[in-house]
């Protein structure tokens, strides 16, 4: 199944201009004290939810202009600090995901505004801990999860809506339009042409970021782009593979990249400066297809590669974790946990999805169950969610699998068994064609799934409409849409194609 992933080319590729760090510092300042001031937007003025998306706006606006000052950064970290307290002690405290606890000092990386970073913990008074601080609640199972999900809205009132943080941050990000409103891209905010006839197979956002972007290249290169201050430029490229670059991820705190590479390596990168801190040979000497890190200790990173098998890495040491290696039985093309860390599935290229019970302690993967989507039909991507939508109440799954559909299951137990919800009419046959759930939960009705597709366009479908799901398609590639990425407020979606191009679209302003 070589083809999924080789396109012959060059391995060179133009540098990219620099731009000074100073403007990007002051536009993280006022993100990270926004993303605070979301999440406790829910406690104000629980009758005037009018007030709290008002109050927001005004507070993003006072702080863009704020961020024009040019304070020192001390004063800057003190205020995020103090601010936090304040609302602490004002409102009480919020549960702080153990994935940002263990990986960041800093009070912002832990107040998480994106669904996938606040879902896995319960507003329940046994969830404090002795010093009054949140711990994560295990949920016993995804079946009772989706139990306690539709009990929690069925007690509501007659189209209200259920009353979460995560639902209120996200709403007050959204604004009250309508589905289609929110979703309707049309005009290109800048195209990136770098990598200009090698393909380009993953874009990402940086986690809670909404300028900063990395595009991973068949030619064995990582872009590293910023969208403001304006123009977009590439802030420089990452070289040191010897062949194309298959996949990559952010960790959680965005100071490192992790990427996997046909020329069976994995590297860790740098993000401040581009350094290349360590090479990773895979313990197989296979080709390496795709990475991800475990979402609560991005310590560990789990790689698949050509020789059908799974491997859980220390990217601190180089090596491989004990018990953490499984095979499939095809070449392993796509992986996803779900939000706690403690599921993975994995597909591979001869249409199975497996999924693993991941031993949060050791590192130690468990064989659960598997699913065959189609048989012979790769599966090339996968995303969970744990909550879609206030309608799709049930933890889902995203995924490719080269069948002219994209497919939505639903995950029905705490093992992993997957169950056909709906699908959607793509095209892709033979390309690596990925698709994201939105990152913000919505408050209307329905909510949206993304996908690239092989005729060159970006789809838009409604999880939840049962008729004419089809939302909004951004036409404007000349090759296979392979990958598609939201930053953290949804004003921005990237796109990338098998021709090495990456579109950068903005959302209408209503």
């Amino acid at each position: 199944m070589r083809r999924f992933l080789l396109f012959q080319g060059s391995d060179e590729a133009p540098a990219g201009g620099h731009a000074g760090r100073g403007g990007q510092g002051m536009a993280a300042v006022w993100q990270q004290v926004l993303a605070v001031d979301a999440r406790y937007n829910a406690y104000r003025t629980p009758t005037f939810p009018q007030f709290r998306t008002q109050y927001i706006r005004r507070r993003s606006q006072l702080l863009r202009e704020n961020a024009k000052a040019g304070h020192p950064p001390a004063l800057r970290r003190q205020y995020l600090r103090l601010r936090g307290q304040l609302l602490g002690q004002r409102y009480g405290p919020l549960s702080e995901p153990g994935s940002a606890r263990a990986y960041s000092n800093s009070i912002v990386r832990s107040s998480r505004t994106t669904l996938d970073r606040m879902e896995d913990f319960e507003d329940d008074p046994r969830a404090l801990g002795a010093r009054g601080h949140r711990r994560s609640v295990s949920r016993g199972s995804y079946q009772l999860q989706a139990q306690m999900n539709r009990a929690v809205y069925e007690d509501r009132p007659p189209g209200s809506v259920v009353p979460t943080s995560a639902a209120e941050a996200s709403r007050a990000m959204a604004g009250d339009t309508s589905l289609s409103e929110n979703y309707a891209f049309a005009g290109m905010y800048h195209v990136f042409d770098q990598h200009v006839d090698e393909a380009v197979p993953r874009v990402r956002f940086a986690n809670d970021d909404r300028h900063r972007l990395a595009c991973c290249s068949l030619d064995g290169s990582i872009s590293l782009c910023q969208l403001v201050p304006a123009p977009p430029t590439v802030l420089r490229v990452l070289r040191g593979h010897t062949r194309g670059v298959s996949d990559f991820a952010w960790s959680l705190s965005n100071d490192i990249l992790v990427s996997t590479s046909l020329d069976a390596t994995m590297r860790i990168w740098a993000s401040e400066d581009g350094r290349c801190i360590r090479e990773i040979p895979d313990p197989d000497g296979a080709e390496l297809l795709c990475c991800t890190f475990q979402p609560v200790n991005n310590n560990l990173t789990v790689v698949g590669n050509a020789k059908h098998n799974v491997h859980v890495m220390n990217i601190s040491t180089g090596k491989k974790v004990k018990g953490g290696s499984s095979k499939l039985t095809g070449r392993v093309l796509a992986l996803s946990f779900d939000a706690p860390g403690r599921l993975l599935w994995a597909g591979d290229d001869r249409g199975s999805v497996f999924s693993f019970l991941f031993d949060m302690a050791t590192g130690k993967l468990t064989k659960a169950k598997r699913l065959v989507v189609h048989e012979g039909s790769p599966v090339t991507s996968i995303s969970a969610r744990s909550w879609v939508s206030r309608e799709a109440r049930d933890p889902s799954l995203l995924i490719n699998a080269c069948l002219n559909k994209l497919l939505l299951y639903r995950v029905v137990d705490n093992e992993g068994t997957l169950q056909l919800k709906r699908s959607f009419p793509i095209e892709q046959s033979s390309h690596p064609v990925r698709s994201i759930f939105c990152p913000l939960m919505s408050f209307r009705q329905g909510a949206c799934v993304v996908t690239g597709s092989e005729d060159m366009c970006v789809h838009f479908f409604d999880v939840e409409r049962a008729a004419k799901a089809a939302v909004n398609k951004l036409q404007g590639h000349s090759a296979p849409v392979l990958d598609v990425s939201f930053n953290c407020d949804e004003s921005l979606l990237a796109s990338s194609d098998a021709s090495g191009m990456v579109i950068v679209w903005r959302r209408e302003q209503k």
